[in-house]
């Protein structure tokens, strides 16, 4: 089959991300973890409307950004459960995850504003979710994605 100019972009797009990087090591296992109660929570919250739930994350995914993880209940929960289950450490870099967790951070909030408004937040809460069942079940960070066109368009640097 052959590649029409969309699947050509995407695949150089692909192969060209660039992702913040800070030298410091996280297990992947860990963040892969992280990222399924993230999807546990937010389907609790789509199925619920419980408006605690995009509080918690809003809260979790803050202290994860700003280098506070180890008070990130779901960062604990998740050292509990690779521990627990023997899962190998599997070193990557810290950086691009938190972004990620800013990215999740903004989301979560926008969620909380919309939610406090009246205004239904299925399709940004799926967005969020969608991002975080790429992460638990391909390891693929959307974060970088994100970074990457935000560093092109030049809205960081």
């Amino acid at each position: 089959m052959k590649n029409t100019g969309i699947q050509t972009y995407l695949n150089q797009f692909q192969t060209e991300l660039d992702c913040p990087v800070d030298g410091v090591k996280i297990n992947e296992n860990k963040v892969r973890t992280i990222a399924f109660f993230v999807l546990l929570t937010g389907i609790a919250y789509i199925v619920t409307s419980y408006w605690l739930l995009p509080l918690f994350l809003t809260v979790d995914f803050a202290l994860r950004a700003f280098d506070y993880g180890k008070f990130s209940p779901l960062a604990q929960l998740s050292d509990a459960v690779v521990k627990g289950l023997n899962f190998p450490v599997r070193p990557i870099d810290q950086a691009p995850k938190r972004f990620a967790a800013g990215v999740g951070m903004v989301f979560t909030t926008a969620m909380l504003i919309l939610h406090a408004i009246g205004i239904n937040t299925l399709i940004l809460t799926s967005v969020l979710l969608i991002f975080a069942a790429l992460e638990l079940l391909a390891g693929i960070c959307a974060g970088c994605y994100v970074y990457t066109i935000l560093k092109r368009s030049k809205l960081i640097r």
